[in-house]
Formats: C-alpha cells, sequence, structure tokens
C-alpha cells in the first residue's frame, strides 16, 4: 500500500512539473524564435519530445518511489526539490525568455543531479536504477542540443 501511494505522489509531481513547464514555455517550440534557430543536426523531430517525457517521468516515477522506500534521507529530498526545480526552470529560461547560456547552465546543472541520484544510489537499487537511465540519457542530448543552439546562434 505504501509503495503504491508514493508511486501516485510521484507520478502526480513530475506529471505536474512537465504540465508547468509546458505552461512555462509558452508554445516555445512553435514559435518563429524557436524555429528560425539553427539547431543540431541530430534534434528530434518535435513529437518525440512529448513521447520521450512522457517515458522518462514513468520510469523516474517509479525510481523515485523505490529510492524514497528504500532511503527518504534528507539527500534525497533535497536531490529530487532540486532536480524539480532545474527541470521546470529550463522551459521559462529557454523558451520564455530566450536566455539560451542560462539554460544551458540549468540543463548541465539537472544532468549533473540526476547523473548523482543514479551513481549515488545504484548500490541500493541495483536494478531498478535502470529506471533512471532514460532521464540521464535524455538529459545528454537534450544538453548537446541546447550546447549546439548555444554555439551556433
Amino acid at each position: 500500500m505504501k509503495q503504491l501511494k508514493y508511486s501516485i505522489l510521484f507520478l502526480i509531481i513530475n506529471f505536474g512539473a512537465l504540465a508547468i513547464g509546458t505552461l512555462l514555455m509558452n508554445n516555445g517550440p512553435q514559435t518563429d524564435w524557436y524555429q528560425q534557430l539553427h539547431q543540431a543536426p541530430w534534434t528530434p523531430p518535435g513529437w518525440a519530445f512529448g513521447f520521450v517525457w512522457t517515458i522518462i517521468m514513468l520510469c523516474f516515477s517509479f525510481y523515485m518511489t523505490y529510492l524514497f522506500l528504500a532511503e527518504s534521507s534528507t539527500r534525497v529530498k533535497i536531490l529530487f526539490t532540486v532536480q524539480f526545480i532545474l527541470n521546470v526552470s529550463w522551459n521559462y529560461v529557454f523558451f520564455n525568455q530566450h536566455f539560451i547560456g542560462f539554460g544551458l547552465l540549468i540543463i548541465v546543472a539537472l544532468t549533473f543531479i540526476v547523473a548523482t541520484l543514479l551513481f549515488n544510489f545504484r548500490k541500493l537499487l541495483p536494478i531498478k536504477s535502470f529506471l533512471i537511465l532514460p532521464y540521464f540519457l535524455w538529459l545528454i542530448v537534450a544538453s548537446s542540443l541546447n550546447a549546439y543552439i548555444f554555439l551556433y546562434n
């Protein structure tokens, strides 16, 4: 019962982060500003972002459930909270305010936080750590996309 409760809680929080981020980006990917940027040749098609983020947040929600049940320390809570703030704020900074360089700093910091969750707790959750791997890998791709835009615009 406790696992179900935490799963629902993390699903609500993580999909809430996606919803807030979407609101804060103010139609960013469809704006003339974004469409006119020189984008990386490996930029995925627009539909892929929604699909990938849905999978990531499903997996991440279950990962956080298992992690929280195994260790609900202040450290875990802080890492999760910082991850939430960075994830949501990137949308606003990059798409709404057009601060490409600051967006790059945020996404690199977010990648570092997710890497910390992945690598610091992999011994505690050896198999279940694969649930956070899509998030980490996607952030590497997203960081490279942001870096390309920063360098070529």
